[in-house]
């Protein structure tokens, strides 16, 4: 989740709806100047007890924080919620370090502009969490969901936003708490030339998220047992909060644009607004009451463009729009599949053949079968259910030959001549198989661990 620094009181105030869809027509960018912004978390835990670490205690998150700045990051600081001042995040060369509401560590890496440099980024930042862990006695754990710890046995940390999503969760979900304390993913966030070609991005990646999340399904475990599914992960979404997620139907319907990408996110509501380094509970509010100068909280302020940018982060759809559009369908993991998650989207978006061919596959799909695909998708994996008929593991194949072919066409090199196809090898061992990695954890448990849990930590980065 996005970490603010300011209160942007110089913003400008918004006056009318027709500037919500500013920050998305801003986002439009020539293809040359497409880029690739890589997101990951993982779980840390002591290596000694496997414990989740706290913010405060000695070698916790807070001196996890303070170590890594030996590497170039800088601090950026928050007025925590009982007024102390806390370093809640990191930003450097290769993007923002912040911490997820359970002390869960994130890399919002920069945007770069293959996937090469994607990957090297992503290896620095693993050798410097790792030697920092050396240190401290820390572990990270590259799985989507805690396999072993309840909400109660782990910490929470101290930013404003988290202490106001923990008090509203459990009044409009069963699972919303699970999502912030236990879960971990990867994202990608990928740019777009045009309205219409964000419209066909959008609609393609959204109709093929499910078959991302069986590709990268990780979460079978809950409390030291199977849960029953694959990606635990996602089927959390399911029960977190029906005003923020799901697969937004209107999306496929014709019209559609970002003016009704705006209406979607005037009609989610608030969670806070930020003002002079603090957070104010705006929870369940209107945006629409704050464009009329009636948030009960800030009456009589109009909000500004800085408000709106955050009120766009509070949505959490399978998709998401902002100024850029961030695919949100898959289970934390290991190195390899942090470099194939965006391999897999920029395969299938960033070329137009590419694109054009994975629109087809899906573009006849109905709305019910969507849905359909989507609920069923954390349990089955890749046995799940098409709209058109057969399961997911009918198309994985024939979709990563897809992004393979994009990829290919966009022929970036590295230093040895190497293009970007290698980092789709795991998904498409995975496709080929129709065993996803959750699988392959379950049968270890069942297996070789013998039922032990903690044999998982084996796992790690």
């Amino acid at each position: 989740m996005s970490t603010r620094e300011s209160s942007d009181r110089e913003d400008p105030v918004i006056e009318s709806i027709r500037q919500l869809a500013e920050p998305m027509a801003a986002g439009e960018k020539p293809r040359e100047n497409w880029r690739i912004g890589t997101e990951h978390e993982k779980q840390v835990y002591r290596l000694a007890d496997h414990r989740a670490p706290s913010y405060y205690e000695p070698g916790g998150i807070r001196d996890l924080l303070d170590e890594l700045r030996q590497f170039g990051w800088t601090s950026i600081e928050e007025i925590g919620p009982d007024g102390t001042t806390n370093v809640i995040a990191l930003k450097g060369a290769d993007g923002n370090v912040s911490l997820e509401p359970a002390g869960q560590l994130e890399l919002s890496g920069a945007p770069l502009e293959t996937l090469h440099q994607t990957c090297n980024e992503t290896g620095r930042h693993l050798e410097q969490v790792k030697a920092v862990g050396d240190k401290l006695g820390l572990g990270f754990l590259g799985l989507g969901m805690w396999p072993d710890k309840t909400r109660a046995e782990l910490p929470i940390m101290p930013k404003g936003r988290y202490e106001i999503m923990l008090r509203h969760m459990p009044r409009v979900g069963s699972l919303g708490l699970d999502m912030m304390l236990r879960t971990c993913t990867i994202q990608v966030n990928l740019d777009y030339a045009s309205e219409a070609d964000m419209v066909q991005k959008f609609r393609t990646s959204l109709a093929l998220q499910p078959l991302a999340t069986a590709l990268f399904a990780n979460s079978p475990f809950t409390e030291g047992q199977p849960n029953g599914m694959l990606s635990y992960r996602s089927h959390i979404w399911s029960d977190t909060d029906p005003h923020r997620t799901g697969m937004l139907p209107f999306v496929f319907e014709d019209g559609f644009g970002y003016e009704r990408y705006v209406d979607y996110m005037l009609d989610v509501p608030m969670y806070f607004v930020f003002r002079d380094g603090r957070y104010i509970d705006a929870s369940g509010l209107s945006f629409r009451d704050f464009m009329a100068g009636k948030l009960s909280v800030l009456p009589g302020e109009l909000p500004r463009m800085s408000d709106w940018t955050d009120h766009l982060s509070t949505a959490f759809p399978e998709v998401r729009l902002k100024s850029f559009l961030e695919m949100r369908g898959a289970d934390g993991g290991p190195w390899s599949r942090i470099c194939a998650l965006p391999a897999f989207w920029v395969g299938l978006l960033y070329d137009q053949g590419a694109l054009d061919a994975a629109w087809n596959l899906v573009k006849d799909w109905d709305m019910d079968g969507r849905e359909r695909l989507r609920t069923e998708v954390p349990r089955l994996g890749l046995d799940a259910p098409l709209p058109s008929g057969g399961t997911l593991k009918d198309i994985a194949s024939q979709v990563v030959d897809i992004a393979r072919s994009g990829l290919a066409s966009r022929a970036k090199r590295d230093a040895m001549g190497q293009d970007e196809t290698g980092f789709l090898t795991p998904l498409a061992e995975i496709a080929q198989s129709g065993k996803v990695p959750a699988q392959r954890l379950l049968d270890k448990f069942h297996g070789e661990w013998g039922g032990d849990i903690s044999q998982v930590y084996e796992e790690r980065f």
